[in-house]
């Protein structure tokens, strides 16, 4: 009986949960605290998030800043810089090549804002370009001066013409298969901060491949000039509305002209009418009849949106010496471009513009129309390779045409 109660005397009592987390968490909170070496190891101090607030009630919530209102770059205060001064000798336009000095608008869609921002160029906006010269002062001499400038400016960066062999190492280094690097030239044409975009490009290598599209490739002639005239480069391989353009022997990267950056695109200017009410010589009753005609026949070519249109000018030069109409049907571009393509095709074929509905250029040949006498086709890959004095042989189909009936006459002959 001692024994038993002995026994019973000996046992414990049940711990409830509750105790057991209590004890289990004072233990492990002592064991941590004297095995921790943070503080004194590495000198570890809580931030002041993870410390536990004494007194959360006298702490009161600060009041968040209200966030400043947006700005654009061009309304931001220039803390009295001076303006941009830029020594490039031609006046700076939104495009060099789908722009004119020599068509003059009839008005301006907006008042005379400068696309470089306000105070950050010393050119006045005539709200067509930037001039070079002041339009006061503006005179036959001082356009003169200008493209002198540009000539001499241009002689000096390029220096020595290049050696045949040069010429194709450049040219193989801007193969497709070679690099990535190019310069798409679209709709705009090359425009002005494009140019930015051409000097960065010859940072890394001394020729850039420029690609070009749509409705500026109708006229690739004046695309190579404005390109040389602009950046003083040079065009070293052209096929199609492909380019290689070199940048020249004493060219400097460190050196690169100032060119400032437009921020904005400019409205268009209003330009006088494409289409009049009336062809000139003809009546009401024989235009309509005219432009029904001219939406009736044949389509000469459909037009590819952003393609090359090269060979849309002598096609329609062909064209007009069996035909009196030619409709050329623009399905898929916008209006703004095939308008800009029916420009072109009257100052360069040239012809008189018909009508644009339906998508449709449609142009007449005139009453009195003489054929070009600069013949009917163009050079879609021009040559550099000259071995007496590099200059340059532009292939020409007609001249190929003509030299392959000569030798088959000989040919003949000799037998």
């Amino acid at each position: 009986m001692f024994v038993c109660i002995g026994r019973l005397s000996r046992r414990r009592k049940p711990i409830s949960s509750f105790t057991a987390l209590h004890l289990y968490s004072t233990t492990a909170a002592t064991s941590t605290a004297t095995s921790s070496k943070l503080h004194t190891k590495y000198s570890f101090i809580p931030p002041p998030s993870l410390k536990p607030q004494q007194n959360p009630s006298s702490t009161q919530p600060t009041k968040k800043l209200p966030k400043p209102r947006y700005r654009p770059p061009s309304s931001l205060d220039r803390a009295g810089l001076d303006p941009v001064k830029s020594n490039l000798p031609f006046d700076f336009r939104f495009s060099y090549t789908e722009s004119s000095a020599s068509v003059r608008p009839i008005g301006l869609r907006e008042p005379k804002y400068s696309p470089f921002g306000p105070g950050r160029l010393d050119r006045s906006w005539t709200g067509v370009c930037a001039p070079a010269v002041d339009p006061k002062e503006a005179s036959i001499e001082s356009e003169q001066e200008l493209a002198e400038n540009r000539r001499v400016m241009r002689e000096r960066i390029q220096g020595e013409p290049l050696s045949n062999a040069e010429r194709k190492a450049l040219v193989e280094t801007c193969q497709r298969h070679r690099t990535k690097r190019q310069i798409n030239l679209g709709r705009d044409g090359l425009t002005h901060n494009m140019l930015n975009d051409i000097h960065n490009h010859w940072k890394h290598a001394e020729a850039v491949r420029i690609k070009c599209m749509g409705v500026p490739t109708v006229d690739m002639k004046n695309i190579c000039t404005q390109l040389e005239d602009k950046t003083f480069g040079k065009i070293i391989q052209r096929h199609c509305g492909l380019l290689v353009l070199y940048r020249g022997r004493n060219y400097r990267p460190k050196k690169r002209p100032i060119i400032p950056l437009m921020l904005w695109k400019p409205q268009d200017p209003v330009y006088p009418r494409l289409i009049k009410t009336t062809i000139d010589g003809l009546s009401i009753e024989e235009t309509k009849q005219m432009r029904k005609r001219g939406l009736a026949v044949p389509a000469l070519t459909k037009l590819a949106k952003n393609g090359y249109y090269g060979s849309l000018v002598p096609m329609v030069r062909d064209a007009f010496i069996t035909e009196e109409l030619v409709r050329i049907d623009c399905k898929g571009l916008e209006r703004s471009d095939y308008k800009k393509v029916g420009c072109k095709l009257r100052d360069l074929v040239p012809c008189i513009l018909v009508t644009f509905e339906k998508e449709q250029i449609v142009v007449w040949r005139g009453k009195d129309y003489k054929p070009v006498q600069d013949g009917f086709f163009i050079a879609d890959r021009e040559l550099f390779d000259d071995l007496q004095n590099d200059t340059v042989q532009v292939v020409d189909q007609n001249e190929k045409r003509y030299a392959l009936q000569e030798a088959q006459e000989l040919y003949s002959g000799d037998e």
